[in-house]
């Protein structure tokens, strides 16, 4: 059964490599159907990876290659709940590791060719009385 409500996000060329990075970095997440053109078009060649369908933890998404017209920022973001510390060590540093910055309050901006530039991705910690924290210094190991 189709989902009802499936979010759609727009990248320069890199829908793939984002689609990659996240089922390669969080639970429950995967790639699916992937759209290659059947023929070259003006801007693109026969091939070429049109949309990708994936999962982020559960969440069906699908990455539209649509071009530089639009890009990613503030508006959208995936905030991802951490059951411990070790998990919000393992995200953030992934997210670092594969060109995210680190930002205020406990936010990364995803960066390079696997996020696509601006996505924001809080990790809170699942227990609301639990206060987030950046990576301890020992995980950066």
């Amino acid at each position: 059964m189709a989902n009802k409500n499936t979010i759609c996000l727009w990248y320069d060329g890199t829908a793939m490599d984002a689609a990659r990075f996240y089922a390669e970095t969080f639970p429950d997440s995967t790639v699916g159907a992937v759209l290659r053109a059947p023929g070259d078009y003006p801007n693109g060649k026969q091939g070429d990876v049109l949309t990708v369908e994936f999962t982020v933890i559960g969440i069906p998404c699908v990455g539209l290659n649509g071009g530089p017209e639009f890009k990613h920022n503030e508006a959208f973001s995936f905030q991802i709940a951490t059951d411990d510390q070790a998990e919000t060590d393992r995200l953030w540093n992934a997210i670092v590791q594969n060109g995210g910055q680190e930002s205020q309050c406990g936010w990364l901006r995803t960066g390079g060719a696997c996020l696509g530039r601006s996505l924001r991705a809080p990790l809170l910690p699942r227990s609301p009385t639990a206060i987030p924290r950046r990576p301890s210094a020992r995980s950066k190991r």
